[in-house]
């Protein structure tokens, strides 16, 4: 996008921050629903009587569809091709949909009826949520490729470090508040209700944003300017992405980055039941500390990156912090709840490092009318680790984590695991130092700072003085 389109798209600083936290808040409740049944693990195995394998299966489910099917894939194609407007309503109302297919499938009662081998229950829900998947991560792009248009030339890294922040809101709140919902208002069902309400609302909220983006469109044609986007998207023009090495080591970064904390986090509040003896009742709350020191830090270390840069040493020290992170949770070392609380908010600290130095990062590799499929893509790359790690993680915990105990009561080994998720973190550092010396080669600019517009504004103000 030339610096013209990019003053005439977002020169109002009002109108792009209330963009952002239009669609950030419908982002945030779809983030509720990504996460309302991971504090509900141990619920769903002694009330519903799900196996720790099948609640690995329902936990994948997120990716099956978007991996086996690449409609994350299409969904970028559909992105670019369609707009920000068809795209993020159509997901969100996917989201909605998927939603309320879960909530029918853990509500209501299959009897004895199994499916490939599992209850009915569990496949019903699990198809519910692979279709939330599709809505969740297109709406995921979508909204990216909203904050791209918004904000590229201003703040960038510091608006998708908030929308992120927001997003990491609604999985705290998932974490922390759905065991105590489940408990209060009559089952695992409860939660989930309430985030459909929820989704109800962000599609509402969405609405609104295509408003606002109608006239922002208007606003550009008055002026004569083009948007990218109707400069011309082709199939060919792929190959842009397909050939970038910067682009491949990002998607393989946040591949590992990513399959070791959502995953882990799907199994994160029976860990601090089995291995911290932490209450069920609260249990959800040392997770839940995660996402929200992300709140705060992402917009911080995003701020950062726009002001001085450094994007790829951001990621290689996060990745550094998740691995070691990992390891003191593998070890038998401290197995006391308030150990979990400290390295469960290091933890954040490196939740909040890559991400918000990875997403502004892509930008600048990538062209714009290609942003839709490139941010797709590493999406589509994301989800194999959401579908599969958690089926992975299930069936060890499942075969060899799990002991039965003399009285008939179980209780969990979380070392294995761990040692899987610490692996993970291991190659997420080698990708992140290869990337930084990639940027090295090819000039991509990841360490240099992202607003610049401030600099013109500078060397401006002094000519004219």
């Amino acid at each position: 996008m030339t610096e013209t389109i990019r003053k005439a798209l977002n020169q109002s600083k009002a109108a792009r921050w209330c963009a952002l936290f239009i669609v950030a808040i419908t982002m945030m409740f779809g983030y509720f629903i990504t996460d309302v049944m991971s504090p509900l693990e141990n619920m769903l195995t002694n009330e519903l009587h799900w196996t720790s394998t099948e609640y690995g299966f329902f936990a994948g489910s997120y990716g099956y569809i978007n991996v086996c099917l690449l409609m994350l894939f299409f969904g970028g194609l559909i992105l670019d091709k369609m707009g920000v407007r068809f795209t993020g309503v159509m997901s969100s109302a996917l989201m909605l949909g998927g939603s309320l297919i879960t909530l029918y499938g853990v509500k209501a009662d299959f009897g004895t009826s199994m499916l490939f081998g599992m209850k009915m229950q569990v496949m019903v829900s699990s198809l519910g949520f692979a279709i939330f998947g599709v809505g969740c991560e297109i709406t995921g792009i979508t909204v990216s490729k909203v904050l791209v248009k918004w904000f590229t030339g201003y703040e960038l890294a510091l608006a998708m470090g908030v929308q992120v922040g927001l997003a990491r809101l609604g999985t705290a709140a998932a974490m922390g508040f759905s065991v105590p919902m489940a408990k209060a208002l009559g089952g695992v069902s409860a939660p989930l209700f309430i985030g459909c309400i929820a989704l109800c609302v962000g599609l509402l909220f969405y609405l609104v944003y295509c408003v606002m983006d109608k006239k922002f469109d208007a606003s550009v044609a008055a002026q004569k300017v083009t948007e990218e986007k109707e400069e011309g998207f082709k199939i060919k023009d792929l190959k842009l992405i397909f050939t970038n090495k910067g682009f491949w080591l990002i998607t393989c970064l946040c591949l590992l980055f990513y399959s070791g904390v959502f995953p882990f986090l799907k199994f994160a509040t029976k860990m601090m039941i089995y291995k911290y003896n932490v209450p069920e009742n609260l249990a959800g709350l040392i997770p839940m500390l995660l996402p929200f020191g992300t709140i705060i830090l992402t917009p911080l270390f995003g701020t950062l990156y726009d002001r001085i840069g450094k994007g790829a040493t951001l990621m290689i020290i996060g990745s550094v912090i998740l691995t070691v992170v990992h390891v003191l949770f593998t070890l038998p070392i401290l197995n006391v709840w308030w150990f979990a609380v400290i390295v469960m908010i290091v933890l954040g600290i490196a939740f909040s490092l890559v991400p918000s130095a990875m997403w502004p990062s892509v930008p600048k590799i990538i062209p714009m009318k290609l942003l839709g499929s490139a941010y797709a893509t590493i999406f589509y790359i994301q989800n194999i680790g959401l579908a599969f790690v958690p089926v992975i993680i299930g069936v060890v915990i499942n075969d060899y984590a799990a002991t039965k105990l003399p009285n008939g009561t179980m209780t969990y080994n979380y070392s294995i695991p761990m040692a899987i998720f610490t692996c993970f973190g291991v190659v997420a550092i080698i990708l992140a130092c290869m990337l930084k010396h990639e940027d090295k080669v090819h000039n991509y600019g990841l360490e240099k700072k992202n607003i610049q517009k401030e600099e013109a504004d500078d060397e401006m103000t002094a000519e004219n003085a």
